[in-house]
């Protein structure tokens, strides 16, 4: 043990003050590596073993959770698809018009407006598409404005937090109407002229009411935040959370709902519009015209 000692201190003396050491430690890495490779072998395989059996508890939990979730949600596409069907006989049992889905286009966010002050962007679609001045636009989660600008092929959206936006709203829960604007915050909007007596609550949903033909009705746009009574006015403070993703989201759609100032016929547009567009055009144009009456035999 006296002469292993001596003789790693005097290498640990030359390694120290001297360079030639370099490389003969190097080629000696060499020789070691593939015992080292030996020697650490075992707590790799452990360590492999126990990271594939974790992956594969986790796996089966997700897949535990995701069996859970498609329960939950066939139950409620079948309660939906009961409940549709009795929306259809009531509407036939009052004599009234069948709601028709709202054709879109879909549309990329290409940039961000630069300016602070303004909350707008620009998408992928324009005027050969048939995106059209104050178009409704929308992500997966609720309205997210309008499109104030068109060109060839792009558009600027304004978005509803913008200062300038204002919308009609409605209360989901009881159906009172107000309308709603942007403040310049991302995460706040007011609601406008709330008298202190209305019954609207923190957590109602707010969706478009449908009011002046540009928004169709019934879309979600904001959920309440904060009501304030006894203000000493005759109207309440409200405030609301966009419902739509504006500083996340990358893919919109733009609606094309019935407009009677929209010329949809279908030799109108443009050849080289997008096909979409076309046939989403034709579907209102067909949505906006009225049905044929058929006329019946009077009996003899």
């Amino acid at each position: 043990m006296l002469i292993c000692a001596v003789m790693a201190g005097a290498l640990m003396f030359v390694d120290t003050h001297f360079t030639r050491m370099e490389s003969l430690r190097a080629q000696l890495s060499t020789l070691v590596a593939p015992i080292q490779w030996v020697v650490s072998l075992p707590s790799d395989v452990l360590n492999w073993g126990s990271l594939a059996l974790s992956d594969q508890r986790a796996l089966l939990e997700e897949n535990s959770r995701l069996r859970e979730q498609l329960l939950t949600l066939s139950q409620r596409v079948q309660l939906m698809a009961s409940l549709t069907a009795e929306n259809v006989r009531l509407r036939e049992l009052l004599g009234a018009a069948q709601e028709h889905d709202v054709p879109y286009l879909t549309a990329k966010l290409l940039s961000l407006d630069p300016d602070p002050f303004t909350h707008q962007i620009v998408i992928d679609r324009g005027r050969r598409d048939g995106v059209y001045m104050g178009q409704p636009v929308m992500d997966a989660s609720g309205i997210a404005g309008q499109v104030s600008e068109t060109s060839a092929y792009s558009s600027r959206v304004l978005l509803l937090t913008d200062a300038s936006h204002a919308l009609p709203i409605q209360v989901n829960r009881n159906g009172l109407r107000f309308i709603i604007q942007g403040t310049g915050n991302y995460n706040d909007l007011q609601v406008l002229h709330v008298p202190d007596s209305a019954d609207i609550r923190e957590g109602d949903l707010l969706v478009t009411s449908g009011i002046g033909g540009r928004f169709p009705g019934g879309y979600p746009v904001a959920r309440v935040t904060e009501v304030v009574h006894g203000s000493g006015g005759p109207f309440a403070k409200v405030s609301a959370k966009p419902v739509a993703q504006l500083q996340r989201s990358r893919h919109f759609l733009l609606l094309f709902p019935p407009h009677p100032a929209l010329d949809v016929s279908e030799g109108r547009w443009h050849p080289d519009l997008d096909p979409l567009a076309v046939k989403a055009a034709i579907r209102l144009g067909e949505w906006l015209s009225p049905p044929p009456v058929e006329k019946k035999k009077e009996e003899e």
